[in-house]
């Protein structure tokens, strides 16, 4: 594992991509190589998953019972956590590897009993039932195909109960930012997720920040043309900058922040607490 991550195909077919990243990373220590940022120093991708996991921290505190859908589960990070707070839990990828990954996680942790996992595509999404909660963090993002995007996100909205909740991380500039998309990736601006939103039938309830620290994306466009040990230390100079920023700020620099979480509700469900 290197400081560049691994280089986005020319060809993007997701479920090949997914599967290729699965086999490589998703057995490796945590597996947010697969998940986070790919192939990447574990150092930065455990910074990212804490930065998601602050700002996801308000929104996961659930009930016991709680019926939940994790759409892009990976190696079920979100999964296991809900699992362990009661929750009865559905995790659903599109990578075979990602899955078995994630039930091997589960049983070890002692919730396999809390958790099943589906091997589907999230724009044909068919859980057979329907869902307290849906969480799905850096999903839609690598979705590039208009109309795929939209399948999956009316797929989701069919699967909330009235007045249920969806928690969406995804990256989500205020301005147009197209300078770190590659062939895997997206940074749609916000007002592009919230106008499909509405148009499927979902109310936005909250909104917050994830990673106002603009370092990360000065750099990685560049970083793959760095001599490697020049990169290890700018993505490490890049970890340290950006951690107290995004940990302190990540929340309420909503305008300023990359990565945006959106709360969303059916139209006229029961207000959030």
């Amino acid at each position: 594992m290197n400081a560049r991550g691994a280089p986005a195909p020319e060809r993007y077919l997701p479920h090949l991509y997914w599967e290729d990243r699965a086999r490589r990373f998703a057995a490796q220590g945590s597996g947010l190589a697969a998940v986070c940022s790919y192939g990447m120093p574990e150092f930065y991708n455990l910074m990212i998953h804490c930065s998601q996991h602050l700002a996801l921290r308000p929104w996961l505190e659930i009930e016991p019972g709680t019926r939940v859908l994790d759409v892009g589960c990976g190696v079920g990070r979100w999964s296991t956590l809900l699992a362990a707070r009661g929750g009865i839990v559905t995790g659903m990828d599109l990578s075979p590897t990602m899955i078995a990954q994630a039930k091997r996680r589960a049983n070890a942790k002692g919730l396999g009993d809390r958790c099943r996992f589906l091997l589907q595509d999230l724009a044909q999404l068919d859980a057979g039932e329907k869902f307290d909660l849906i969480i799905g963090v850096t999903v839609l993002q690598h979705i590039l195909d208009t109309e795929a995007l939209r399948s999956a996100v009316q797929r989701m909205a069919e699967h909330l109960v009235p007045g249920g909740r969806m928690v969406l991380l995804e990256a989500a500039p205020a301005n147009i930012a197209q300078h770190c998309d590659t062939t895997v990736f997206r940074a749609r601006p916000r007002r592009a997720y919230l106008d499909l939103f509405s148009q499927m039938g979902l109310e936005l309830r909250a909104i917050s920040g994830v990673d106002p620290a603009p370092f990360k994306t000065w750099l990685l466009p560049h970083l793959r043309h760095l001599p490697r040990a020049l990169g290890i230390s700018a993505t490490a100079a890049v970890t340290l900058l950006s951690t107290p920023i995004d940990m302190i700020f990540g929340r309420w620099a909503v305008q300023r922040s990359w990565h945006a979480v959106f709360v969303l509700q059916p139209t006229g469900g029961a207000h959030a607490a």
